[in-house]
């Protein structure tokens, strides 16, 4: 395929497992917010227990400080006397994976948070571990195998449009994938709703005429696209190797618009 596609790629969950790495970054937000709640309690199997259970409720992380409040809220779950919230008691991980926008208002409100102040803390504490050791960091993270190579080689137009800070989103592809995509291709945090991006980049004169694709693995934010008619036009694909649930799959696979995606066929795509 051509110039004569355009492609919008979410980064976490459609180029990039970043889970391991953003884990562990919401564990030491946690540790620096909160730490009378760590001290003397947990060791390092909670620590593991919390960083396994991590990555099963991945698929309900829209924006990543999100990932310091499920930290706190599996402490919680997991050391009843440290309890802060009122969803805690008798919570398990499909509660989570059912009901996270409802519980994260709760425990905003519960836990006197802001979503800012969380944006903030989260950013910086990965910013200081890519300051002191930058291969570790690296390292945290994984491009999905073929990924990096799809895209060096294609020959479509590529964005980046992310939940995703852009900063490390840009030192991910250049160190880890060997990609250098020009800054005002990456849409990161803070440039607005993934469906006004979309709107924007369809808008651009050089844009016209273009086939439009856009590929994520959160079907929320697919429903969002469809709910907007000035993006009919756009052609909505789930990527099924990324942070989603069987049941979301089964969904996106019943909407007529959405076309779930295999990995395989998403590196030929971008050739």
């Amino acid at each position: 395929m051509g110039e004569e596609n355009l492609y919008a790629l979410d980064f976490d969950g459609v180029l990039c497992d970043s889970c391991g790495e953003s884990s562990i970054s919401a564990l030491k937000a946690a540790k620096s917010r909160w730490p009378g709640l760590f001290d003397g309690v947990v060791g390092s199997d909670l620590e593991e227990w919390i960083l396994d259970q991590m990555r099963t409720v991945r698929p309900v992380v829209e924006t990543g400080y999100e990932n310091v409040l499920l930290v706190r809220l599996l402490l919680e779950i997991g050391v009843h006397s440290i309890r802060k919230s009122s969803v805690a008691e008798g919570l398990t991980v499909e509660g989570i994976l059912d009901n996270w926008p409802k519980i994260k208002l709760i425990i905003l409100e519960e836990w006197a948070e802001s979503r800012d102040a969380l944006i903030d803390l989260f950013g910086k504490i990965r910013d200081e571990w890519i300051e002191n050791d930058l291969a570790t960091w690296v390292g945290a993270n994984r491009f999905y195998p073929g990924v990096p190579d799809a895209l060096k080689f294609a020959s479509s137009k590529l964005y980046i449009v992310t939940t995703k800070q852009s900063r490390f989103a840009s030192v991910l592809l250049q160190e880890l994938a060997g990609v250098s995509i020009p800054p005002e291709r990456i849409y990161g945090l803070g440039t607005g709703p993934k469906v006004e991006v979309l709107k924007q980049l369809q808008k651009k004169p050089e844009h016209q005429g273009l086939k439009l694709h856009f590929v994520e693995d959160r079907i929320a934010t697919l429903k969002n696209v469809i709910k907007e008619p000035e993006l009919d036009g756009w052609n909505l694909y789930l990527a099924n190797w990324g942070y989603n649930t069987q049941k979301e799959r089964e969904e996106g696979a019943s909407i007529s618009r959405i076309q779930v995606l295999e990995l395989s066929e998403f590196s030929k795509k971008l050739k």
